[in-house]
């Protein structure tokens, strides 16, 4: 099977797209071996993995900036299933630009707010520019942190209408278990009991886009 790549971009930092990337990559590695990618300076995917008394399930390697393409990135990474594209928090980034005209699917966090929502406005121009390139792009919003019990705003919901990228139905809920395994070096998956609930939102997400 062909190498599948999906990319986890925003150019607004703290959405929370090394948590989605490496949770991501982690429940990915359960269908196939896979790699996440870290292209952010602070190397923070290569620090998390770090962290953990056992290996991450999924390889962490990190991608210099440069002049590499899609076609780079597959030959670079042909042996693995997946690859996930933990990208930097900058759309001025050449790795940010590089990566959408290289993925499958470009998953795009972002916090229940218009004002983090509106931060990421560039985003819908940069993927159309990129699908010049890449014309078989998808990308999606991921809303993330979602409190429990609680509806989105209006505001939110004109929003997301505004941005003119599809909302997944998957979303990630504000839990600590992210944060908890964030600092153990583990994903929600190896934490048992305890992570099963955010497991279960990070197998919708890649039941629903990725790999159904």
């Amino acid at each position: 099977m062909p190498t599948h790549i999906t990319a986890v971009i925003n150019q607004k930092g703290g959405a929370g797209k090394t948590t989605l990337s490496m949770n991501l990559a982690a429940g990915l590695s359960r269908r196939g071996d896979t790699v996440i990618v870290d292209l952010d300076p602070q190397g923070s995917a290569r620090q998390w993995a770090s962290l953990g008394t056992a290996p991450f399930p999924a390889t962490v390697k990190q991608m210099a900036p440069g002049k590499w393409d899609a076609k780079t990135l597959h030959q670079t990474f042909k042996a693995y299933r997946h690859v996930v594209l933990d990208c930097p928090p900058s759309l001025d980034s050449a790795a940010s630009l590089a990566a959408l005209r290289a993925c499958d699917v470009a998953l795009i966090p972002v916090l229940p707010s218009p004002v983090d929502l509106w931060a990421s406005l560039r985003l819908p121009q940069e993927i159309d520019e990129a699908r010049k390139v890449n014309a078989s792009l998808k990308a999606y919003l991921v809303l993330n942190q979602l409190e429990p019990k609680s509806a989105l705003s209006v505001a939110m919901h004109d929003a997301l209408a505004e941005f003119g990228i599809p909302v997944l139905n998957a979303a990630i809920r504000r839990r600590a278990i992210y944060r908890g395994a964030a600092l153990e070096g583990v994903s929600v998956f190896e934490m048992g009991g305890r992570g099963a609930l955010a497991a279960a939102e990070i197998e919708a997400i890649i039941n629903e886009v990725i790999a159904p």
